[in-house]
C-alpha cells in the first residue's frame, strides 16, 4: 500500500509526485500510500452509496463528495499533515471547503476496501479517523458482503455499532433517517 521507499517525502515532492501519474496517492506525515484501481463491484458499491446520500443530503446542510477529492484532516490538538481520499465523505462544517479539497473533519466517512488495502481501511484509517474526530466510519468489504459501522463514543473512542453480512439495514446514527438496504448495495 505504501510506495517503496525509506525517506522522508515533504509536501512538496508528494504534490509533484501526484503531478507525474493518474494514481490515488495519499500523503500521511512523510509516508505516501497507494490505492490501488476501483474494480467494478468497487465501482458500483460507490456509486450507489454516492447516488443515497446525495438525495438523501439535498435538502441538508450537508454534502457528500467522492473519490478522487482531497480531504487534509485537521483538528487543533494533533500536528503533522494528512492527506487522505475517501471513496465518500460526507462534510456538514462546509467552512473547510476550498477549490480542491476540504481542511478539517468530515462527518461521516466510507471506504470500500480491496484485497490490497484492507488492512489501510481496517487499522491505519479507523485510528487516524477516530483522532481527528470523525463522527462516524463505514467499512464496506465487498469481498465478504459486509459493512461495518464504527461512531465516536462519548470517550472519543470508536465503537462497532453494526456489523452486517449480506443482508439488513445499514443505518448511519449521525445522520439520522440514512439507511442502506446491504443486499441491494452488493447486488452485481
Amino acid at each position: 500500500m505504501s510506495l517503496p521507499n525509506n525517506h522522508f517525502v515533504s509536501l512538496e515532492e508528494f504534490y509533484q509526485m501526484r503531478e507525474s501519474t493518474d494514481r490515488i496517492l495519499e500523503y500521511i506525515d512523510g509516508t505516501v500510500f497507494m490505492s490501488p484501481s476501483p474494480s467494478t463491484q468497487h465501482q458500483r458499491i460507490s456509486g450507489r452509496l454516492h447516488a443515497k446520500l446525495f438525495n438523501f443530503l439535498e435538502d441538508k446542510d450537508c454534502e457528500v463528495f467522492h473519490a478522487p477529492f482531497d480531504i487534509e484532516l485537521k483538528n487543533d490538538k494533533i500536528d503533522g499533515t494528512k492527506i487522505v481520499i475517501p471513496d465518500l465523505s460526507v462534510i456538514c462544517d462546509q467552512s473547510g471547503l476550498m477549490e480542491n479539497k476540504f481542511v478539517g473533519v468530515p462527518t461521516l466517512i466510507i471506504e470500500i476496501v480491496s484485497p490490497s488495502n484492507q488492512a489501510h481501511d481496517l487499522v491505519l484509517k479507523l485510528n487516524l479517523y477516530m483522532q481527528y474526530g470523525v463522527q462516524e466510519y463505514w467499512i464496506v468489504n465487498p469481498m465478504l458482503n459486509t459493512v461495518q459501522i464504527y461512531s465516536l463514543n462519548d470517550e472519543a473512542q470508536y465503537e462497532q455499532t453494526d456489523v452486517l453480512r449480506g443482508k439488513g439495514m445499514a443505518r448511519s446514527r449521525v445522520l439520522k433517517g440514512f439507511e442502506v438496504n446491504v443486499e441491494e448495495l452488493f447486488k452485481a
